[in-house]
């Protein structure tokens, strides 16, 4: 094995020399792009002409989509992230909104056809068997129809269980190139988050399974958790906030109804206490977006708690979660899929949180209808819980009358007054219009 191993070892310069002008090639995502390869492909600037990019967020730079590589290489992008905003913003690259849940088919089926694939991966064992460390989502989808598979081996990526397995005859090419993995900062709550923490917190029963993200409010709900008992996660990816209530003893995942006694994810962000801690842990495991974000699967765990955000939420429960007005800023990811999940899960409960103003309190989050140009990610009939600083509105089976009223009881009060006006313009809430008592 070791000589299979040693057959396919070249320089990253040589082995993307193999991709031509005109392929689409596909970057492993998260902190599992692969720089020694992103650095030679984007050397080739003008030398290749319409490669397409594909790829969902990537940790580190994305030089290839600087304007100065824009003849050579076209980015597509399952969601948007900082590295690539601003060429999205400018029509230098694309962004195609869809469900992580969906988004390996888009590969499967061919819609996109990848020629060329990019991994990261961990070094192999004695069988030739390397894994694709901390990220999957729709990278297995990706690398099983590329007709080139170019991987990064990396002592410092860990060593995954689940799905995250891929064996050294699956690659053409290998570069070795040893480097510590990105890290993401935790962000820290401010007195909003933590506010919006304990409201959020309140509503996650002991044995409950969660899911959530990354940024200010996940973690402050992690941190309003402490007190809770057998928590498991099912989610599309955590942090280091989970580590802290594994080590408390408050996640233990004894209580999940799917793969009870393991934290179930597709990928990970974080730092290297969070890299080193899912390294050859049988307790950790990641599995494709296909399986984790599959909205059936998500319903089968006992008392599922998906913990989502937004940008603005109008007062009919509409949640915005991907743009800012026609500004495109992140995409549709999973929201949706750990919602609908969530809802039919037994017990289960669907929450998305969100301060109650932006733009240092001069605007409000939860409007009379959504800003021009602004996506809806998340219907009105899939809301069940918005929760800001100021409280919790439970929206699910309520009426159009109901909902508003709600929905402006945990607006900013500076903001309920303009919000029970501008609501006078909803034909349907009848001649009597709203009623609303100070909180």
């Amino acid at each position: 094995m070791t000589d299979r191993y040693q057959s396919k070892i070249t320089t990253a310069q040589e082995a993307v020399g193999h991709i031509k002008s005109g392929d689409s090639v596909y970057i492993h995502s998260n902190a599992a792009a692969p720089p020694s390869l992103i650095d030679a492909l984007t050397a080739r600037t003008g030398d290749l002409q319409g490669v397409k990019i594909y790829q969902l967020i990537t940790l580190g730079k994305a030089p290839y989509a600087d304007i100065a590589c824009s003849g050579s290489f076209y980015v597509h992008t399952l969601f948007i992230g900082p590295n690539t905003r601003q060429a999205v913003a400018e029509g230098r690259a694309d962004y195609t909104p869809v469900f992580f849940s969906e988004a390996p088919r888009l590969f499967y089926n061919a819609t996109l056809k990848v020629d060329v694939c990019l991994l990261q991966c961990s070094p192999p064992d004695s069988h030739g068997n390397m894994t694709m460390g901390v990220s999957l989502d729709c990278t297995p989808a990706a690398r099983s129809h590329a007709t080139l598979v170019i991987a990064e081996v990396n002592r410092h990526m860990p060593r995954t269980f689940g799905d995250s397995t891929i064996h050294v005859s699956q690659i053409d090419h290998i570069v070795e190139n040893d480097h510590p993995l990105p890290e993401l900062t935790a962000e820290q709550p401010g007195e909003v988050e933590r506010a919006i923490g304990k409201n959020v917190a309140s509503l996650v029963e002991d044995g409950a399974t969660i899911q959530m993200g990354i940024g200010a409010i996940p973690n402050a709900v992690l941190n309003a958790l402490h007190d809770k008992r057998d928590l498991g996660v099912h989610s599309e990816m955590f942090s280091d906030g989970v580590l802290t209530l594994v080590e408390q003893g408050v996640i233990t995942n004894s209580k999940k109804t799917l793969l009870p006694g393991v934290l179930a994810v597709s990928f990970l962000m974080g730092s290297k206490h969070l890299y080193d801690f899912v390294d050859n842990n049988p307790a950790v495991e990641l599995h494709p977006s296909e399986f984790i974000n599959d909205p059936y699967v998500i319903a089968q765990n006992h008392k599922m708690t998906a913990i989502n955000s937004a940008i603005q939420v109008d007062l009919t429960g509409q949640v915005c979660a991907d743009s800012l007005g026609f500004d495109l800023y992140s995409g549709c990811g999973g929201q949706v899929d750990f919602i609908r999940g969530a809802s039919r899960a037994d017990n289960g409960k669907a929450i998305i949180a969100l301060p109650s103003t932006a733009r240092g309190g001069s605007v409000s989050r939860i409007t009379a209808s959504l800003a021009a140009g602004a996506g809806v990610v998340t219907s009105r009939a899939d809301v069940h819980f918005v929760v800001t600083e100021y409280g919790i509105a439970d929206l699910h089976g309520k009426n159009m009358k109901d909902r508003v009223k709600a929905l402006i009881a945990i607006a900013h009060p500076a903001f309920r007054s303009w919000l029970e006006e501008e609501s006078s313009r909803f034909k349907w809430l009848g001649p009597s219009g709203l009623s609303i008592a100070a909180p």
